[in-house]
């Protein structure tokens, strides 16, 4: 199915048609264990001797055909569907890192992503730097010889900023690390990171891709380009797993990585996806591209509106004219920007709260990628977690207005804006 293109892949990709039932869609498999043939059977699958499903914790048809359309659609080699975008991440980091170990992080990312990344996986022994990613180089001068891995976003949430993922994964193949892009607010419609050189793209699939704000998952998919063998950053790929029957991950080749994501890390942390909302993710997938387009074009045109307003101090559409991002825009996102972006009304906290506060259509919410518009405050909700300190090196404001445009009328949502904005 790789000669398909997009839309093809988005709407077919990794479903053969069931050769029992003959259903033209991807049935939807409700259950939690699987019968084997014999006890040779089930012991050669639990070997990796063979494929064959073993307990839905671990893989499930359903999730299959996600995991292998999101990586067809990202031009990688597998996947695994996780049970939200942060257990996704979680697992990532606890296949690559022990204790002692280090990750640098670009900064500006989900205020959520920052807590995981700064309290707990610290408590879990693994230190994390956060760097200004708008300069490439601050991910080498932040490298050691305890770096496992450069993580960014590809549009940063909230403010829509657009790391170099070009340059930034230049270095991490200098310095032999993986890199990882997470590809949520983007999705493979506007970017493909491993065309980049990303190692391992990471989504929440709860946004964009399921589109209507109904489901929780998560999905890695890995782009099988990233050296294991005999790297000495990872001995863990390198050595035996007693327990796996003395796998050595590295020997797996392209597939080291995702195979010892499934086979170790979700056996043990069991962050698995349900399958019904893998099922209703892929019923989003097959609109994608025909909903990215929309929200593109509905973002763009409520920066504009935002950007002319007497009333809106500055707006951060990295579409926008003057944006510092404009020229990775240009070069990087032909087919748009998205819709997720941040904006400050002139005033303090309380003109923006004024300003939420007399919306009509627009609802606040928390979530981002409906196909509803949505807003929050992130200084109050979805980065309140951060310090005052971190909340600037974000660059969030106490007044700062997130946004995800969604598909409603676009007349619609900037009349709702603009009376609101008469009332601050």
């Amino acid at each position: 199915m790789k000669n398909y293109k997009f839309d093809t892949l988005s709407i077919r990709g990794g479903y053969e048609i069931d050769p029992t039932t003959h259903s033209r869609t991807v049935p939807l498999y409700m259950t939690n264990a699987y019968t084997f043939d014999s006890t040779e059977d089930s012991r050669r699958i639990f070997a990796l001797e063979q494929a064959g499903n073993i307990y839905t914790r671990l893989g499930n048809p359903t999730c299959d055909v996600l995991e292998e359309r999101l990586s067809l659609l990202e031009g990688g080699i597998g996947g695994l569907a996780a049970c939200s975008g942060h257990g996704a991440m979680f697992m990532i980091f606890m296949n690559l890192c022990a204790a002692g170990d280090e990750i640098v992080s670009a900064r500006a990312i989900y205020g959520g992503a920052i807590n995981m990344m700064g309290k707990t996986l610290m408590q879990a022994g693994v230190k994390v730097r956060f760097v200004d990613a708008d300069d490439p180089e601050n991910f080498a001068k932040a490298t050691n010889e305890k770096t496992r891995a450069y993580f960014v976003e590809t549009v940063a949430n909230p403010d829509g900023n657009l790391p170099d993922t070009r340059a930034i994964a230049a270095i991490a193949r200098k310095h032999g690390v993986p890199m990882i892009a997470d590809n949520t607010m983007a999705t493979p419609y506007l970017l493909r990171p491993i065309e980049m050189g990303a190692d391992i793209v990471v989504h929440s699939t709860s946004k964009f891709l399921s589109g209507n704000g109904t489901v929780i998952g998560g999905c890695v998919v890995d782009a099988g380009t990233f050296q294991w063998k005999g790297n000495p950053r990872f001995p863990a790929f390198n050595r035996p797993d007693e327990s796996y029957n003395g796998i050595v991950y590295a020997d797996m080749g392209k597939a080291a990585f995702i195979t010892k994501l499934r086979t170790h890390i979700l056996r043990d942390i069991g962050a698995a996806q349900s399958p019904f909302n893998a099922w209703i993710t892929l019923l989003g997938i097959e609109t994608l591209s025909l909903r990215m387009q929309k929200h593109c074009e509905n973002g763009l045109k409520t920066a504009e509106f935002l950007a002319a307003h007497p009333k809106v101090e500055s707006v951060s559409y990295p579409g926008l004219p003057g944006s510092k991002y404009k020229a990775i825009a240009d070069r990087d996102f032909p087919r748009g920007c998205g819709s997720v972006y941040t904006f400050d009304i002139k005033g303090d906290a309380k003109a923006a709260a004024r300003f939420c506060d007399s919306l009509e259509l627009i609802n606040i919410v928390t979530n981002l990628g409906d196909s509803a518009t949505i807003l929050s405050c992130p200084a109050a909700t979805t980065h309140s977690q951060l310090t005052d300190r971190q909340l600037r090196e974000s660059g969030i404001n106490p007044g700062t207005i997130r946004l995800s445009v969604g598909r409603e009328d676009i007349e619609d949502i900037i009349a709702d804006m603009a009376a609101a904005l008469d009332r601050v």
